[in-house]
């Protein structure tokens, strides 16, 4: 019986095989062979040459290179903090008061709409915000001139062209943890609440000590896929800015890019690839550690 047992638990691998081998091809490889050519001076044409860690040297001098993590600091503050804050309260608004208020309906209306933008193709939206922003003939600086303002040239001005595209990419990513709050709250008990409103707890208090508390494994997962995702963004930059005006929104991965693709420096974006790969690594072991400690302790 236990030879039977065994000889079927070990069939289940071949169902973990077309897995697998898809990680081998699309992941594993190519990042060993990107690792590889991070070591090499090549021009994608001719025969690479092996340079050892000069690449990392530069890269370490490089202010372009440290530029372009800075920048990414305030992607991850449009992208990570400000839609989990804000989609956070905006799911508990529609979940508490809309939907009890008004009707189900209207917040599943609300809903889809702001989760619009994470559907649309960046291709798409990009080229209407630059329409919206456009500094001669732009809806936003023809609101503006009504109310009397001077306009402003949105994503040319070096000194705003990160604030704008910070807001333009929280208007991205808010649709993501709305929907995931929204989804998370439907499994926590009424009669938590009910409870703490008998002890005369009032809605923010609730909201602190209950809501956060029971969605926290979401919140976990909301903000590590919006931190992965902030630290590879590529196609809102090069469709809005193109790392521009100058370097004003040159990110890791854009920068990779024009070294691949615009100056044939393929050692040196490898070598960016590299370490943008090795921080998102590390960052994912860290808040998987973090989230399966927290469970063990409530566990206990």
């Amino acid at each position: 019986m236990l030879a039977k047992r065994s000889s079927l638990d070990g069939g289940y691998w071949v169902f973990l095989l077309p897995g697998a081998i898809a990680l081998l091809l699309v992941i594993i490889i190519p990042f060993v062979v990107n690792v590889a050519i991070s070591f090499t001076e090549w021009n994608g044409i001719t025969s690479p040459t092996w340079v050892g860690i000069a690449n990392y040297e530069r890269a370490a001098h490089d202010k372009t290179f440290w530029l372009s993590f800075e920048n990414n600091l305030y992607i991850i503050v449009a992208m990570t903090v400000i839609p989990t804050l804000v989609g956070l309260f905006l799911a508990a608004f529609l979940y508490d008061y809309v939907a009890n208020k008004i009707g189900k309906s209207a917040a599943s209306v609300f809903r889809a709409g702001y989760y619009l933008p994470q559907i649309l193709p960046v291709a798409i939206a990009g080229v209407v915000w630059r329409w919206i922003l456009q500094p001669r003939w732009g809806v936003l600086n023809w609101l503006l001139g009504l109310v009397g303002l001077e306009p402003q040239n949105w994503l040319g001005d070096a000194d705003i062209a990160m604030y704008s595209v910070m807001a333009i990419m929280v208007w991205f990513q808010i649709g993501y943890p709305l929907v995931i709050f929204m989804a998370a709250l439907q499994r926590v008990d009424p009669e938590l609440y009910e409870a703490a409103s008998v002890d005369g707890a009032n809605w923010l208090q609730k909201f602190v000590s209950i809501t956060i508390h029971q969605i926290r494994p979401e919140i976990f997962v909301v903000v590590l896929m919006t931190l992965i995702h902030s630290l590879k963004i590529f196609a809102q930059i090069f469709v809005l800015t193109r790392g521009g005006p100058g370097r004003a929104t040159i990110v890791p991965s854009y920068f990779a890019y024009q070294n691949f693709f615009e100056r044939a420096n393929i050692g040196y974006g490898a070598t960016i690839s590299t370490v943008m790969t090795v921080i998102i690594v590390v960052l994912t072991i860290l808040f998987i550690r973090v989230q399966s400690r927290q469970e063990l302790r409530e566990a206990l």
